[in-house]
């Protein structure tokens, strides 16, 4: 009997020490992390608003918190924000499509593109009736901003494949934000501009005569070069992927639903949109239908990233930072 008694002891201690040796070998779970995003005033931070305002909620209404924390910076230009993201200072960030190519070849792979976060969002609009082709831009003076980016990159591909030659067959006067391209406008020191919603309606509010004349996607797509025309993307430091693949997740979770939610409710995500600065509300309203707002991820977002970037790379390597980006530049595929 004692010797039975014993077997059973030594067989509890057993499957005890099995049990605690299990719960070592679980991976923990990922603290939360408070991440930094940084969105530039257009279509990404309008994308955005419904998770700025979720975020601000909860850390106003002074409880608790479960799961990560957010730290929003809207910024006028992509200028402002690569700096930071390459310093450590960002995490996330929405920047120019070609722009997120360009960064990971001078990081060395130490940016990852999360998502395709806008189409094409560019056009040429004009207070007049003399443009109706691209061919009716050889001449004429075309104010813009987006230089180094995929405003410049979209608008000297489609004129070089319609027989114009970007540098002697047009002038392309080159602003440092879409609101100085406004003024020029308003102030009708220039009559033709390529501009993105919502800049195009910010620009038709205050010219009521000024008319879309070309829409550059729909131009993109009549080349049918088997790519897209895109706009923006979001990225991320490769250091803040590895350490917080949790935080990441999430985060795409509640971008995707935040950008659901701002296209299923024009009118509510344009009084937040109002709210935060971006664009006026009733701007926001009108234009959001044309801001072609997405949120596109894994094989897709490769897919279709890598095409467009492809056009841009064989018509000039620099815009695309020298080099196509490898497979690990995009995240999830």
């Amino acid at each position: 009997m004692k010797k039975g008694l014993a077997v059973c002891l030594a067989l509890v201690m057993c499957l005890a020490l099995a049990a605690c040796g299990g719960k070592e070998d679980e991976t923990p779970a990922e603290e939360p992390v408070n991440v930094r995003v940084a969105a530039l005033k257009g279509p990404t931070a309008m994308g955005m608003v419904k998770l700025m305002s979720d975020s601000d909620a909860a850390a106003e209404s002074g409880e608790e918190t479960i799961g990560n924390t957010y730290e929003f910076t809207l910024a006028a230009s992509a200028d402002e924000v690569s700096p930071k993201l390459m310093q450590g200072e960002l995490d996330i960030a929405c920047v120019p499509a070609n722009l997120a190519s360009v960064l990971y070849n001078r990081t060395e792979g130490g940016i990852v593109t999360l998502a395709v976060n806008t189409l094409g969002v560019l056009y040429i609009v004009e207070n007049g009736n003399a443009v109706a082709s691209m061919a009716d831009l050889a001449g004429k003076t075309i104010v813009a901003s987006g230089k180094g980016s995929t405003p410049e990159y979209a608008l000297r591909y489609l004129l070089t494949e319609n027989g114009i030659d970007p540098d002697t067959g047009v002038t392309i006067d080159w602003k440092s934000e879409h609101s100085e391209c406004v003024a020029s406008l308003a102030s009708g020191a220039a009559t033709i501009a390529m501009l993105p919603q919502p800049f195009v309606t910010v620009a038709q509010t205050q010219l009521p005569d000024l008319r879309v004349a070309l829409d550059l996607t729909e131009e993109w797509d009549a080349l049918d070069n088997g790519s897209a025309l895109l706009t923006g993307v979001v990225v991320a430091r490769a250091d803040f992927v590895k350490e917080h693949p949790a935080a990441v997740s999430d985060f795409l979770e509640q971008y995707s639903a935040s950008v659901d939610w701002v296209n299923a409710n024009t009118a509510d995500a344009a009084e937040l949109i109002g709210g935060y600065d971006i664009v006026d509300a009733a701007v926001a309203e009108k234009a959001l239908p044309y801001c072609n707002i997405v949120c596109v991820t894994g094989t897709e977002m490769m897919d279709m990233l890598s095409g467009y970037l492809s056009v841009l790379w064989e018509q000039d390597a620099e815009s695309v930072g020298g080099g196509m980006p490898n497979d690990d530049f995009y995240y999830g595929a």
